[in-house]
């Protein structure tokens, strides 16, 4: 640790701010705040100091703070200064710094990295924390804090744990027997392992974290002037569509984000499905488009002829506030974008049933990366319920526990890493 260079960057929000939080982190950090504050405060206390660069010309006054390590969030000795927000104080004592012996900028994600590297966080505690600081909904935040705060980990180590203890278990079989199957190990034995291998299962059974990133996908569907445009315009509260009576205006594929009631949305609008025939050559791309896109959805919104929309669309009655509009006796919702009738019962019921698919709040939910991982060990463990041979079972378990160590970490390459930590904002 001590041959790590001392860092420095703002943690806190673009400058101009309220407060302006510098924070400093390795070996040089008692000396840098030594430098700037003239004085050393009590560990752990905040104080307020006079900050002056090497020439000695008064840059602020801010509150400075001491953490000597290795109990820090680093795991490395670290220093805060909260000084005014302003772009020039900020600019100032930044420059105060790096004029120092010993410190450089830090690079994004490095504050975090280290403290990865210094075993105050692991791996799956660390892209928790890179996905809370991207998270745009309540439920991303439940999910990434759920992470980021070790709910996934604690129980990636208890699983280690067992499967450690039932290779113990093979060990002492093979160390005390001459038989080369299974028959002096415990009839639970078999049973600790199905059990293990069941709780892998439902873990990857569950929706991944992607889909909260993702959204739950809503495609809005019909034909031409059907009021698609004029709904999606409704549901993400902004005029992103152009709306017209004249037909085909709509000709691509325009789709938007959305949180509503805490839950992440895609909503899609395309263009009027009719037939190609009697469609010029680029309103025909955007049929083709459409037709793509009702394939990809979660759900579709049909707001076509009734009974003529994909399998499982809801039936929706649209542009009731219009003299010439046509009831649907199935129709899920009666609705009018214009003037917002049924239009919140949409939205609940949308979201009631998107929180059906999506990870439970505050519930850890696995990347893309810990799925493979957990299936790879998942794999390992019915691999072993098949075996009678202790060391090929001692093997599998021995894959198993592989698995475990790189969800979390002990096991894990730079390229990774390099791309982890390259999520981070710098000051992370």
């Amino acid at each position: 640790m001590s041959q790590n260079p001392t860092i420095f960057a703002l943690s806190s929000g673009a400058p101009p701010s309220a407060i302006g939080v510098i924070r400093i982190s390795g070996p040089q950090a008692g000396a840098a705040l030594a430098a700037l504050a003239g004085r050393m405060p009590e560990p752990r206390r905040a104080a307020l100091v006079k900050l002056r660069d090497t020439d000695g010309a008064m840059l602020d006054e801010a509150l400075a703070l001491w953490f000597p390590g290795p109990n820090t969030a680093t795991g490395e000795d670290l220093a805060e200064l909260h000084c005014h927000g302003g772009r020039a104080v900020i600019a100032a004592v930044e420059a105060a710094l790096a004029a120092l012996p010993g410190l450089r900028r830090a690079e994004p994600g490095e504050f975090t990295r280290r403290a990865f590297a210094n075993g105050r966080i692991d791996l799956a505690e660390a892209e928790g924390l890179a996905d809370l600081l991207t998270a745009e909904t309540e439920l991303q935040r439940a999910a990434a804090l759920a992470n980021a705060g070790g709910a996934l980990s604690r129980q990636v180590v208890d699983w280690r744990e067992r499967a450690l203890a039932l290779s113990a278990e093979i060990e002492a079989a093979l160390d005390f027997s001459d038989d080369e199957d299974a028959s002096d190990l415990p009839e639970c034995f078999t049973w600790n392992i199905a059990a293990l291998a069941g709780e892998l299962r439902v873990w990857l059974s569950r929706p991944r974290s992607e889909r909260l990133g993702e959204g739950y996908r809503v495609v809005l569907a019909g034909p031409p002037n059907a009021g698609k445009s004029t709904l999606f315009n409704a549901l993400i509260e902004s005029e992103a569509a152009i709306t017209s009576p004249i037909a085909g205006t709509t000709r691509d594929v325009i789709e938007r984000s959305v949180g509503i009631a805490g839950v992440p949305f895609t909503f899609v609008d395309t263009a009027g499905l009719r037939d190609g025939a009697h469609a010029e050559a680029i309103e025909a791309i955007g049929i083709d488009r459409a037709r793509g896109e009702l394939a990809r959805a979660d759900l579709v919104l049909w707001l076509g002829p009734e009974g003529e929309g994909p399998q499982g669309a809801w039936e929706i009655a649209a542009q009731a506030d219009r003299g010439d509009f046509t009831a649907k006796p199935s129709a899920r919702f009666t609705l009018s974008a214009t003037t917002g009738e049924g239009l919140g019962a949409l939205k609940s019921a949308l979201a009631e049933v998107a929180r059906g698919t999506l990870p439970k709040p505050g519930e850890a939910a696995l990347n893309a990366r810990q799925h493979a991982r957990l299936a790879e060990a998942a794999e390992a463990l019915a691999a072993a319920e098949m075996l009678s041979d202790p060391l090929l079972i001692a093997e599998e378990l021995r894959r198993a526990r592989h698995e475990f160590d790189r969800l979390i970490g002990r096991a894990t390459t730079e390229d990774m890493l390099d791309t982890l930590f390259g999520r981070f904002c710098i000051g992370k």
